[in-house]
């Protein structure tokens, strides 16, 4: 995996829409590079009305329901170890792509969180995610533990 993005919703959407090409024509995609999604979407509107799917480009969605929450509120939903796992699950079985694309609304918060914790699982370093903006420490906290879990699991 050559790099992480984070993105918005809007943001990931164009990005995901750089690659689109009609039917036979391949060659007149914008972007030709190898993809995977983790979709962050809200769960008091069900999501955002789309899911991204697996096509050439596109080697793996995974789609998470989530708020931006840091502690249990009524009617959210909050990150949990088992959407840690999957994460974790993803990008290992994903780094073989050249981009992790990371969106949830914003891309401030809960993409940032994930998006920084991927790249320090990957050996890199997310300093500038912290420095730059405001990754949801509840989320990078749960993910951190899940790898931590996973490692001492291994042995």
């Amino acid at each position: 995996m050559k790099r992480v993005l984070v993105k918005s919703v809007y943001d990931a959407f164009e990005y995901v829409m750089q690659h689109f090409y009609c039917f036979g024509q391949a060659d007149m995609a914008e972007r030709k590079d190898t993809y995977a999604v983790i979709s962050i979407q809200d769960t008091h509107t069900q999501g955002f009305g789309f899911q991204f799917c697996e096509n050439q480009f596109c080697k793996g969605v995974l789609t998470l329901y989530f708020d931006d929450i840091v502690r249990e509120v009524d009617g959210a939903v909050l990150f949990t170890d088992e959407m840690a796992d999957q994460i974790i699950a993803f990008v290992l079985a994903h780094r073989s792509v050249e981009t992790l694309l990371v969106h949830c609304y914003g891309g401030q918060s809960r993409s940032r969180a994930v998006g920084a914790f991927a790249v320090e699982m990957l050996g890199g370093n997310s300093e500038r995610y912290f420095e730059t903006g405001s990754p949801n420490q509840y989320v990078y906290d749960v993910l951190e533990t899940a790898w931590i879990r996973r490692q001492l699991g291994a042995f």
